[in-house]
């Protein structure tokens, strides 16, 4: 089990939102593959979208930038 295993399931065991984001980007930053980059950091973009933390919209543009995710579509204007 590497060191980020190890520290995301302590980070899992105390439901530290912050923690697990980070970790979570680390570990797509560490993937060898880009499946599993996605995966790490799908999962960084949920806890950061939980957490309400700032780093939110640029977990989302990577995403984009992978091709794993769509840009927001613009807001619709109300039916009246």
């Amino acid at each position: 089990m590497s060191s980020i295993d190890a520290a995301l399931l302590a980070a899992h065991a105390a439901g530290d939102g912050t923690a697990m984001m980070r970790l979570y980007a680390k570990a797509a930053e560490a993937a060898k593959t880009s499946d599993a980059a996605a995966f790490y950091l799908t999962h960084a973009y949920v806890f950061a979208l939980e957490a309400g933390h700032a780093d939110a919209p640029a977990l989302h543009q990577r995403l984009i930038d992978a091709g794993r995710e769509h840009p927001a579509a613009p807001p619709r204007p109300p039916k009246r």
